[in-house]
């Protein structure tokens, strides 16, 4: 992509970080999404905390309430540039 220059500062964030960074930018309780997913509000603050893993069928139904993909809760670090060994 011409013109496109990565940010220079990065962070690096867990699995339950992305899940709350993304909960909290649609500006949803966990509360909210739990209403929205069915996933009890107690899982969702586990999770969030990193004392439970999100799991597939778990990012499947978040990331549908968050209205993202997948990819973006299960892996907040991914850096498509990076090589990886074959």
């Amino acid at each position: 992509m011409k013109g496109f220059r990565p940010a220079k500062k990065r962070i690096e964030v867990s699995v339950g970080e992305s899940v709350r960074i993304v909960r909290e930018l649609q500006e949803l309780s966990q509360n909210q999404l739990a209403q929205l997913t069915g996933i009890p509000q107690a899982t969702i603050s586990a999770i969030e905390n990193d004392r439970v893993s999100l799991g597939v069928e778990r990012a499947k139904i978040l990331a549908k309430a968050l209205k993202c993909h997948p990819a973006v809760l299960v892996f907040p670090g991914w850096d498509a540039t990076e090589k990886t060994a074959a």
